[in-house]
């Protein structure tokens, strides 16, 4: 089978993939200032959660989390009479959205804790709440450190996507898959899925440096 008719399926397999990570890394991105803003709450019990999310979506793998939000969750909701099934797009967004959050989420309170201390004493001279510190004065100033490192977790979770072939979603890695067991063209196949994988990784990465450089300027400008 000629190489280019593998094309169509992969082209619709590669547009689930990139909405997947679209998807997920903007929520991801919402769960990482929560947990990371959440860290270094005041309130204990706050703080407490935030540390708890953290430290268990970085310290079990992906795949796990992705198969316990598939598999296990509707047993633990048939057991409790509630209906926790989830589709596998849902499903997936969410396990890639918590993971990536997590690491985020140690990319925000880096961020926010390396802006120098003279200006939260500034601002509270100032009669600032903690509340106006954070939002007015740390966090403008932590976002433009964060970028880079959020860069590198978009690609990374661009590339994670590839996972949730393992529950049915009809991805780039599940319509190869499907191609390869039909057409039992290993090379072929893996070659344009290596390639179609770089390509999308390089444009994601173009467009985090584009955002990357707005932010900067952004800030540059004092807005």
């Amino acid at each position: 089978m000629n190489w280019l008719s593998y094309l169509n399926p992969l082209m619709e397999g590669a547009w689930v993939t990139i909405r997947l990570a679209l998807y997920s890394t903007l929520l991801g991105g919402v769960f990482a200032f929560l947990f990371g803003i959440g860290r270094l709450s005041s309130l204990r019990l706050c703080r407490w959660i935030s540390i708890a999310l953290i430290e268990i979506f970085r310290g079990t793998s992906l795949l796990v989390q992705l198969f316990w939000l598939f598999f296990a969750l509707p047993v633990l909701g048939q057991a409790l009479g509630i209906d926790l099934r989830l589709p596998p797009v849902v499903a997936g967004t969410l396990a890639l959205s918590l993971n990536i959050g997590a690491y985020g989420a140690e990319v925000v309170r880096g961020a926010i804790q390396a802006v120098p201390h003279n200006q939260h004493e500034a601002a509270k001279a100032l009669d600032f709440t903690p509340r106006q510190i954070l939002w007015r004065i740390a966090i403008p100033q932590a976002v433009p450190e964060m970028m880079p490192s959020f860069g590198n977790l978009a690609v990374q979770n661009l590339k994670d996507t590839a996972l949730v072939s393992l529950i049915g979603l009809g991805d780039l890695a599940f319509q190869a898959e499907r191609i390869r067991n039909f057409t039992q063209d290993s090379v072929g196949v893996y070659t344009l899925l290596l390639f179609m994988y770089f390509g999308m990784a390089l444009v994601l990465a173009a467009l985090m440096r584009l955002l990357e450089t707005y932010v900067g300027r952004w800030r540059a400008r004092g807005t």
